[in-house]
């Protein structure tokens, strides 16, 4: 039987991702950097544990001698990606993660043949962030294959946060916006556009962010144009352009650790029952250059209950297939219908 690894099983969605596993009869191996909460939680589930930082590839390597895979939970991820990748190589380890960092998803798609010679599988982003809208991409672009533009977005109930996603959002604010235009990942103003889009029944607000898609859609579609739109309110616009102006601000050291160490102490990620009642809408649209476009919607279940079904069955796919060595997007590796398989997800008309 293939063993496989959640790393950073005692973070908020590596604990429920654990969680479930063990409700699906699957047998990971936590491992993480924190010995107590580790090993607290892989007692209780009945499962083995290691503990390890991400420092030096060659410890990453023998902490994950004999596992194919391994599911890093650990983020921000523009911090543990490459560290854990490099381990990877090292230990012919599958790679799979639940970013939603252009940064990650850009460095490990310019670095497929790199993985090729290692003989292992690099597929970041097996979460909410990106598997629901890389999906839909690759559906419209099958719809209108000569489809130049791409514009995705994306709205929850409630959407409340937890305290990886909040200090991963945190690190971004001084980069601001993100679009590709012409094949080119290019920086634009925080709230860069503001729209109007019909996910269900009336128009919505919604404003441009940098979200992961502006990378992987375009190595699912091959589109040279994207945007990706979040549901939003005045007030959010508005702070989101306050940041904007605070950017250089925002990016110093000790402003960075005093909001995420604010972030630990006060923030915790939805309940189960939270979880229960929010969806998450999302909206897609192609066109082409002769102005023809394509529109598709699709509803899923909250968005870290998602990541745990869709990162889980990932890592089933790979563990069950033949998926040759390389970067994949999940679109590119298990075809633009995977999401379709996955509990709660269902395509609507508006």
């Amino acid at each position: 039987m293939s063993q496989w690894m959640i790393y950073g099983a005692n973070g908020y969605t590596g604990k429920l991702t654990a969680e479930e596993a063990r409700a699906r009869g699957m047998t990971p191996v936590l491992a993480g950097r924190n010995r107590t909460a580790i090993c607290e939680l892989a007692n209780k589930l009945g499962f083995e544990s290691r503990i390890f930082d991400l420092e030096k590839s060659d410890d990453v390597a023998r902490a994950l001698n004999g596992m194919e895979i391994v599911l890093n939970c650990a983020g921000p991820f523009s911090s543990t990606s490459v560290k854990m990748l490099a381990g990877c190589m090292k230990s012919k380890t599958h790679y799979l993660d639940i970013t939603g960092e252009i940064s990650v998803f850009e460095d490990a798609h310019q670095r497929t043949e790199e993985f090729k010679r290692a003989g292992i599988v690099a597929m970041p982003g097996v979460g909410f962030d990106v598997v629901p809208s890389d999906c839909l991409g690759a559906m419209l672009k099958r719809e209108l294959p000569d489809a130049n533009f791409l514009k995705l977005a994306f709205k929850s109930r409630y959407g409340k946060l937890s305290p990886g996603t909040t200090k991963t959002m945190i690190e971004g604010l001084p980069q601001g916006g993100k679009i590709r235009k012409d094949g080119k990942v290019i920086t634009v103003p925080s709230a860069y556009k503001i729209e109007q889009i019909v996910f269900k029944d009336r128009p919505e607000l919604v404003v441009s962010i940098p979200w992961g898609d502006v990378s992987t859609a375009y190595y699912s579609t091959g589109i040279p144009n994207i945007e990706v739109f979040i549901g939003t309110s005045p007030r959010q616009i508005n702070q989101m352009k306050w940041t904007s102006r605070l950017g250089w601000l925002l990016g110093v050291g000790f402003v960075q650790k005093m909001m995420k160490d604010k972030i630990g102490r006060s923030v915790q990620g939805p309940t189960q029952e939270q979880r229960e009642r929010d969806e998450m809408n999302i909206f897609g649209e192609v066109r082409n250059p002769a102005g023809r476009s394509v529109t598709m919607r699709m509803r899923t279940p909250e968005g870290y209950s998602f990541t745990v079904d869709s990162s889980l069955a990932c890592v089933r796919k790979l563990l069950e297939g033949t998926l040759p060595p390389g970067a994949y997007t999940p679109s590119m590796a298990f075809g633009p219908d995977f999401v379709r398989e996955l509990e709660g997800v269902r395509m609507i008309e508006a």
